[in-house]
């Protein structure tokens, strides 16, 4: 039961590497560590300009390479 079972241990390995990353990115590097706004609907917008910055910024990265 649990992550024991090596099916559960391979997605979790998979989640851990395509999702968390990015969330460590936003953090540390471009600095958001917290909401500015209340309401779920303005969050819902601070956190669709903080995705869109985000993107933005890797897919410039990834035009240049």
């Amino acid at each position: 039961t649990g992550l024991e079972t090596t099916d559960a241990g391979d997605v979790y390995r998979l989640r851990k590497q395509t999702v968390e990353p990015i969330f460590g990115i936003i953090k540390s590097i471009m600095g958001f560590r917290r909401f500015s706004l209340r309401s779920l609907a303005k969050v819902t917008t601070e956190w669709t300009l903080v995705a869109l910055a985000y993107n933005c910024k890797r897919m410039a990265r990834l035009h240049v390479a």
